[in-house]
């Protein structure tokens, strides 16, 4: 029997800004139903990994297959399997939750009548009912990180990536989209992870990756993280000490 496509390939990415190296050769290798942690201090070159996947900059040197598609060579078809719900909120602030989900599944070519089925069950799933035709800059924090989910999963991709999808949430609210996130994981849904809070990491994740200065410095199964007592965040403090 072959072995199964991974979600996402990385092959020595290389992103280069003019002369600074962003992200310096790295490969990762993220199988079908992961929940991945990518863990790193700011400028580690997270966002910019991010972004390379998204199709949103443009590998200086590598390859990066999401589920065997090659992001470079067949961006359209790639850029369909991937969901991104980035850091910033890169969206018509006076646009309502359905009309974000309805404006994206029309990026996507979706069928107005499959598009508006889509975002009935979104708007269900993330308890927008009551929020759904307000404006996105009148939505709390938590609302507007489950519009951002809602957005980012109406073209139902094969991968979700969330940029510190919690920041600025309120503890409760933070403990329900964690729910939401590992729901969709335990449906299948591949999910890779960018947070600084390590706790986040450690309840939801099941394989992390720390990078630093470009590269990846560790990666392991949360198990293997969390060997002799330890927890995320006495590892990834150890390893991030080590490299200065």
């Amino acid at each position: 029997m072959s072995e199964q496509i991974p979600a996402l390939e990385i092959k020595h990415l290389t992103k280069k800004y003019g002369d600074k190296v962003a992200v310096d050769d790295i490969s990762l290798n993220i199988k079908k139903g992961a929940f991945f942690g990518l863990l790193g201090p700011n400028g580690a070159g997270k966002s910019t990994t991010i972004h390379c996947i998204t199709g949103i900059a443009q590998p200086t040197e590598g390859e990066i297959r999401i589920d065997g598609i090659d992001v470079v060579k067949d961006y359209k078809l790639a850029r369909t399997k991937v969901g991104l719900s980035p850091q910033e909120f890169n969206v018509d602030i006076f646009a309502t939750p359905e009309q974000l989900m309805d404006y994206m599944g029309g990026y996507y070519g979706i069928p107005y009548a499959e598009r508006a089925a889509r975002i009935e069950k979104l708007i269900a799933r993330f308890d927008l009912e009551k929020h759904r035709k307000v404006k996105f800059q009148k939505l709390s924090g938590g609302l507007k990180r489950r519009a951002m989910l809602g957005r980012a999963l109406v073209h139902t991709p094969d991968l979700l990536i969330l940029d510190e999808p919690t920041a600025g949430v309120d503890v409760e609210q933070r403990h329900e989209l964690w729910a939401y996130l590992k729901e969709m994981n335990e449906g299948g849904k591949t999910i890779i992870l960018t947070s600084h809070y390590l706790e986040e990491i450690q309840y939801l994740c099941n394989e992390i990756a720390i990078i630093n200065h470009g590269k990846i410095v560790a990666e392991g199964t949360k198990e293997e993280f969390m060997k002799e007592g330890k927890s995320v965040e006495q590892t990834y403090l150890e390893v991030i000490r080590a490299q200065k």
